[in-house]
């Protein structure tokens, strides 16, 4: 047999070997997640079984290196995105002169999507929790996050961890629960996790007083003394609401295939349900808008961007609606929607705090909302604050958006609550956080 076809063969082998492996670790994780959520436990044994090896192994891989004071890693929603305030922090620092000899890393989950940023002066892009992911890690001088970082890993003394966090809370948050219906964590666990993360911080990003006060007191840091690590100078992910172009518009439009439609634009972002998780598929979104009646009265007017929200992993069958629903789940950056949208409609995400900076009209459907007001997180300000009214049926969401095309205003009601949570915001809050950060 020719030596090529005999390699060929044993490639071919172990390609099947690999794929049958992947099978199998598939369903023993979907095992393990089974049993962790019936036995209370067994998860907490699997859980600090885990971090005792990834502790070791983050140990075993960083010994000896120091820390590098022109060195700044960058992470968004765990690796699974460009974009956030990392992202708006990042850009300014890499079009800021001053900072020109600095090293800019970036950690993802999928290394390859973001080839195109090593074209970017100074910039190396790192397989999130690789091993060197975790050695840059430790000769990062700066960590900029936006999401709780795993418990097993901590900053060292000389290094400044900067949590951004991803939105204005509606919701309650860690230590403020009251509720919680998460299938794979308890609530008295999920207040553990917060305070462990709160005594890593070096500085948390606030956009308003508000939301200072929230998180200071969802991450209990006014009980460890750190209060005083809030930077309130608005949210550096909205400065793009006051700095983008038309040519932004047009580009984004085009990346869609959106271009030539001259209908206006919904975007439809509901967040997840904590309780609806199924194993070895992650966060669910069940379908509650009617997507073929809502087509049937909008169709001519409107088209509808769908983005679950990120935790979100089950598939939706788009096919059926082409040309009226559009799959905008993979558009790394929120923002890019914001600024082709006309229309937001979402329930208890935090998006309608951002998209409010562009005075546009929201409505909130909240088809679940007796449930979620009292047996899951509950909520940190009176709904009736709402720049946008509430529908609890898809009737009156329907009558709200032919109500809306009609008649929308930016009333006395919009304004106020611009004026409460997005005050800070005016497309220069990167600079300032920056000079807080980086003395």
């Amino acid at each position: 047999m020719p030596k090529k076809v005999e390699k060929k063969n044993i490639y071919d082998r172990i390609k099947i070997i690999e794929k049958a492996m992947g099978g199998i670790m598939s369903k023993l994780k979907k095992i393990i997640v089974n049993i962790s959520k019936k036995n209370v436990i067994i998860r907490k044994i699997i859980r600090s079984s885990l971090d005792f090896i990834r502790k070791l192994k983050y140990k075993m891989d960083t010994l000896g290196i120091k820390v590098d004071n022109k060195f700044i890693i960058f992470c968004s929603f765990g690796g699974k995105s460009y974009s956030c305030s990392p992202k708006a922090l990042y850009l300014y620092l890499l079009n800021d002169e001053k900072y020109s000899d600095y090293k800019f890393i970036w950690a993802f989950k999928d290394v390859d999507k973001y080839e195109n940023l090593k074209n970017n002066k100074n910039t190396k892009i790192v397989k999130i929790n690789s091993k060197e992911y975790n050695k840059y890690l430790a000769k990062s001088k700066y960590w900029i996050f936006n999401y709780k970082i795993p418990d097993f890993l901590y900053p060292k003394n000389d290094q400044v961890f900067v949590q951004c966090w991803h939105g204005t809370p509606l919701k309650r948050l860690g230590c403020d629960l009251v509720h919680f219906d998460n299938s794979l964590n308890t609530i008295n666990g999920m207040k553990k996790r917060y305070k462990i993360e709160s005594s890593k911080f070096s500085y948390f990003i606030s956009p308003s007083k508000f939301a200072s006060e929230k998180f200071i007191s969802a991450w209990n840091l006014k009980e460890i003394g750190k209060e005083n690590i809030i930077i309130e100078e608005g949210y550096p992910r909205n400065d793009f609401l006051f700095n983008y172009t038309q040519d932004d518009v047009n580009s984004i439009k085009r990346k869609l295939g959106i271009e030539n439609d001259k209908r206006k634009i919904i975007l439809y972002a509901p967040t997840y349900r904590a309780n609806q998780h199924e194993s070895g598929v992650g966060y669910v979104y069940k379908e509650e808008i009617n997507f073929k009646k809502f087509q049937k009265r909008f169709g001519d007017k409107y088209i509808i961007l769908f983005r679950p929200h990120y935790f979100i992993a089950n598939a939706f069958n788009f096919d059926t609606y082409k040309g009226f629903v559009y799959d905008v789940s993979k558009v790394d950056d929120i923002n890019e929607l914001y600024i082709i949208t006309d229309l937001l409609i979402t329930d208890y995400s935090s998006v309608f705090f951002d998209f409010a900076n562009l005075k546009r009209p929201i409505l909130f459907y909240m088809y679940d909302l007796e449930h979620y007001k009292n047996e899951s997180n509950g909520f940190y300000i009176d709904l009736n604050e709402l720049p946008g009214k509430i529908a609890l049926t898809q009737d009156e969401l329907e009558n709200y958006v032919e109500e809306t095309e009609n008649n929308f205003k930016y009333d006395k009601k919009y304004e106020e609550f611009n004026k409460k949570y997005n005050y800070l915001d005016d497309g220069n809050a990167s600079k300032r956080v920056i000079n807080k950060i980086i003395k």
